[in-house]
């Protein structure tokens, strides 16, 4: 059976000398992983069509085992993105993060649009640390273990909040702090903030600026908050803070 899908590149693999496994993440059938025959040939028509990152319609063979890929056509190739190491690494860790929290085969058009908008907005120049929040906090939420931001997650008071509490997943109003010594505080703009990551969507984001503080505060909380939750490790992670250190 032959599949058009439009997709994304996320992630790819050697196999033997010549070809590659490839896991598209597909507007129409989700995550799955498929062989690109030939595509490790510099000259083969699917070398160009196989490289991470690039967002394409592809011909699929799928049966019983994995899916072959046939031919694929370019829609957005992100060629800046891979040309430059800084913006490779944000988008690695995008495209690792979606592998590790996407079950396979499960289709999620709004994720799907969500991680499109966010490669682009990098390739764009615009702020690829307020990107990667505003795309993790969304994934967090289709995997169930989104924050709580709106209330006190141990009384329910929406008045007051000034943490959060990483082990409970959410916030805490200024009569619960003694119920999280751990608890990060949170000034009304970083909350803002949160809850602005949490709800608007990528395609809607044009310059957004915000004070650095404020961003090594949110970052250390989520980057936190999925060591507590998540329970994935990623590479790209690592990689991603140490060219933040340099920089």
């Amino acid at each position: 059976m032959f599949e058009k899908l439009e997709g994304i590149i996320i992630r790819t693999q050697d196999y033997g000398e010549t070809h590659k496994i490839v896991t598209l993440f597909s507007k129409r059938l989700g995550k799955l992983a498929v062989i690109a025959r030939g595509a490790k040939k510099p000259k083969s028509r699917m070398a160009a069509v196989s490289q991470a990152f690039i967002h394409g319609e592809y011909l699929i063979q799928l049966g019983r085992g994995m899916g072959v890929m046939q031919q694929g056509e370019v829609i957005m190739s992100h060629r800046k993105i891979r040309e430059d190491i800084v913006k490779t690494a944000y988008v690695s860790y995008l495209a690792e993060l979606t592998d590790k929290l996407i079950d396979e085969k499960k289709p999620n058009a709004f994720i799907f649009n969500q991680l499109e908008a966010s490669i682009a907005g990098i390739e764009e120049d615009k702020d690829p640390d307020v990107i990667l929040m505003m795309y993790e906090i969304k994934l967090y939420a289709l995997q169930g273990f989104q924050p709580i931001l709106d209330h006190c997650i141990h009384c329910g008071r929406t008045e007051d909040l000034v943490c959060f509490s990483i082990h409970q997943g959410g916030t805490l109003c200024n009569r619960c702090v003694s119920q999280d010594q751990y608890a990060v505080k949170l000034s009304p703009q970083q909350l803002k903030l949160l809850r602005m990551f949490s709800t608007v969507g990528l395609e809607r984001v044009q310059n957004i600026s915000v004070k650095l503080e404020n961003k090594v505060v949110l970052k250390q909380l989520l980057a936190d908050y999925l060591d507590q939750h998540g329970g994935i490790f990623l590479k790209s992670r690592k990689f991603l803070a140490q060219l933040n250190q340099l920089n």
